[in-house]
């Protein structure tokens, strides 16, 4: 009977029959280990992915009960370069509607797609993100087995850099459309901010919700292919904390 529990390398894996139970329990203990952290930190930094694989762990995460948000700053992970700043497709617009304008936060820190120098934009969010080290990171994996917007192209595990301008390639941007969120190709754009892979392991907790047929391959992938740069989501078997949460269509190909 599911949930089904089991590891690859360190990283534990969770495997749920549905996107629905899969989003409450990952809700469930995120929320476990940011009571923990607050009864021991005075404040928390917690980083957030933004994609309708997100939508059931957030609704859950905002239910939860005894958490004093006032002491957790938010961070987004990603944003398009130059989409209209009321975009709905904006990923800092998608988590304030979700969860950043329910949530008293200690502070909210969106990146700037619509910023005149993108290049200061990625330094002014590097040096909030050194002053307020993630304690969790709570994320998804694309489709090409991304994490943020760090495709394959341009994904290095050892950046230099906290937050970069990355270009996306056509299977990243065809996601957004399968998702719904934009008509066609077209319509995605081409550029955007990103935390880099360094900036998101460096969090304590890593949660990674992955749910849907369409993330079938990049599970597979996540879990039996080599630790590399070609499948950047292979990073979270190096983490000690890492959780991955799966449903019965994100992982159809495991057991095949």
């Amino acid at each position: 009977m599911l949930p089904v529990i089991f590891q690859k390398d360190r990283l534990q894996v969770r495997l749920f029959s549905d996107r629905r139970s899969l989003g409450v329990s990952a809700a469930a203990d995120a929320a476990m280990a940011i009571r923990t952290m607050l009864a021991e930190k005075q404040a928390l930094n917690i980083i957030f992915g933004a994609a309708p694989s997100q939508n059931e762990f957030l609704e859950a995460l905002c239910q939860e009960k005894d958490i004093d948000w006032s002491k957790v700053n938010a961070f987004h992970m990603d944003e398009y370069l130059q989409l209209p700043a009321d975009a709905p497709q904006g990923f800092g617009n998608f988590l304030k509607e979700r969860i950043f304008g329910k949530l008293p936060f200690r502070s909210v820190n969106y990146l700037n797609g619509n910023c005149p120098n993108p290049e200061q934009e990625c330094e002014r969010y590097a040096s909030l993100l050194r002053q307020y080290p993630a304690d969790m990171v709570c994320l998804g994996i694309g489709e090409n087995g991304h994490i943020a917007f760090n495709d394959p192209h341009v994904a290095r595990f050892d950046d230099p850099a906290l937050v970069k301008i990355v270009d996306l390639d056509e299977k990243c941007r065809m996601q957004q459309v399968n998702d719904g969120c934009f008509a066609t190709l077209e319509e995605v754009p081409k550029y955007a901010l990103t935390l880099t892979i360094p900036a998101m392991v460096s969090g304590k907790y890593m949660f990674c919700m992955v749910p849907a047929i369409t993330k079938a391959w990049a599970v597979f992938s996540t879990l039996n292919e080599p630790v590399s740069e070609a499948i950047p989501a292979t990073c979270l078997r190096e983490h000690e904390h890492a959780v991955l949460y799966i449903d019965s269509d994100s992982a159809s190909l495991l057991f095949e």
